[in-house]
């Protein structure tokens, strides 16, 4: 059986379907996620910082930066992540002089992770480029159009690990 190749179709196509199915509105938004992690990889790359300072990267030192000092254990729960991929990314990012362990003085056998002050300053620089991606991605949306895509995207994680970050960076 011949089964005729995928055709995308321009969401501002008027030919469009006017109902897609919910197998469109998934791919459409996975095609939307990886371009909008391409436009901040892009951005992020073009800072020219001395390490590689990836999405999953930043995210991980955000965390970090709002609790001030955490334990491996909970900054794997707040991403959502296992412990071993916490551990790949703290062992790289302490490398590259951005995170530190510290012992933990409430448990001999734990350690705490802080920033260092080089993290700090690529920090405020990577949030000055996600400020300016954000803007190129969503700033032409209405405030009720953010709204109902916040609660569009609420509604497919529902009940899910996922929760509505509000962002530090950025105009409100």
């Amino acid at each position: 059986m011949l089964v005729a190749p995928y055709k995308e179709v321009p969401m501002t196509d008027p030919n469009r379907p006017k109902t897609p199915c919910p197998k469109d509105a998934i791919q459409t938004l996975i095609r939307t996620t990886h371009c909008i992690e391409r436009e901040f990889d892009t951005r992020l790359a073009a800072l020219k910082l001395p390490m590689q300072l990836s999405g999953p990267r930043l995210r991980l030192l955000l965390v970090v930066e709002e609790a001030g000092r955490l334990r491996m254990s909970e900054l794997a729960a707040r991403l959502g992540v296992k412990a071993r991929t916490v551990t790949d990314l703290v062992d790289a990012l302490e490398q590259d002089d951005l995170l530190v362990r510290r012992p933990d003085p409430t448990d001999r056998r734990a350690t705490l992770l802080e920033l260092t002050e080089t993290a700090q300053t690529h920090i405020q620089k990577a949030q000055a480029a996600m400020t300016e991606v954000t803007e190129r991605m969503v700033g032409h949306l209405t405030p009720e159009q953010l709204n109902e895509l916040m609660t569009l995207l609420g509604l497919l994680v529902d009940n899910r690990e996922v929760a509505f970050l509000p962002c530090k960076f950025g105009s409100e």
